[in-house]
């Protein structure tokens, strides 16, 4: 797969990451792959570095609640350009073995991945390296949206034709185990 990173010189000064943060080799937390027409492969750097128009300074101003950095899934997408017959995203969390596969029409202007918090790396505890966040999952009008489409420990957004590898659970007593854990 040919990568390409936002800033290449970024790999060279990119932040510290907390030994309980799991890393990717080279410091990569985020790939970003499937049918798109440029695959990336992005550090804590790299996402930093995104434009500030996609950027997130304080995501409780889109997401009550919620703290950290962020940046905007259009930002990512513009840099990855998905290609037309890519209708869905799939986040993958290897951490936990978790995948949602989502509409990706319904969450490209809303979704936001966090990647800091206090200026410091999104610690594990708060769902990091990664987390992918929607403001209001209701607000998606898609019964394939739920409050699992906000993933923790995000490390890979794949574009698919149609629904990718999807294992959230599907009934209410699967779903209080999940977030019993």
């Amino acid at each position: 797969m040919e990568s390409a990173r936002v800033n290449p010189a970024a790999q060279h000064s990119a932040p510290a990451i907390a030994d309980s943060i799991p890393m990717m080799a080279n410091n990569i937390l985020l790939t970003v792959d499937g049918l798109v027409e440029k695959p990336l492969a992005l550090s804590a750097a790299d996402l930093a570095a995104i434009d500030v128009q996609y950027q997130v300074p304080d995501v409780g101003t889109i997401v009550p609640g919620r703290r950290g950095r962020g940046v905007l899934l259009r930002g990512l997408l513009a840099l990855a350009r998905p290609k037309s017959d890519g209708d869905y995203l799939t986040l993958h969390s290897t951490a936990d073995d978790f995948h949602a596969s989502v509409p990706l029409s319904s969450v490209r202007d809303v979704g936001v991945l966090v990647y800091e918090i206090d200026g410091q790396p999104l610690p594990k505890s708060a769902g990091g390296p990664l987390r992918f966040l929607l403001p209001d999952s209701a607000a998606c009008h898609t019964a394939e949206i739920d409050e699992c489409a906000n993933v923790k420990f995000v490390d890979r957004l794949e574009v698919t034709a149609g629904r990718g590898h999807d294992n959230r659970p599907s009934t209410v007593d699967e779903h209080a185990r999940l977030h019993q854990k």
